[in-house]
């Protein structure tokens, strides 16, 4: 299976590691390892996250104090946004 994100999510990913590394450089590193080895648990158990009931296709994956919002195929699974957990969505 393939992980693959979308242009949002990148974008998501560059935005939470420069914000937390103005104040914190270490603890953006770590922060970066949790999401990424919680992304790479997602290849394996696809279905790992809850479904989000208002999009069907979607799941949310609760990594560390982050979400990850998903989807899946057979083939492949795509990141669709990442956010801290106390940022309105």
């Amino acid at each position: 299976m393939k992980l693959v994100f979308s242009a949002r999510a990148l974008d998501d990913l560059v935005r939470l590691r420069e914000f937390i590394a103005m104040k914190n450089p270490q603890a953006a590193e770590r922060v970066a390892r949790v999401l990424l080895t919680a992304l790479q648990r997602l290849v394996d158990h696809p279905q790992l996250g809850r479904p989000v009931e208002e999009l069907p296709a979607c799941r949310d994956l609760v990594a560390g104090t982050y979400v990850v919002r998903y989807r899946s195929t057979v083939e492949r699974v795509e990141i669709i946004r990442i956010w801290h957990g106390k940022e309105y969505r």
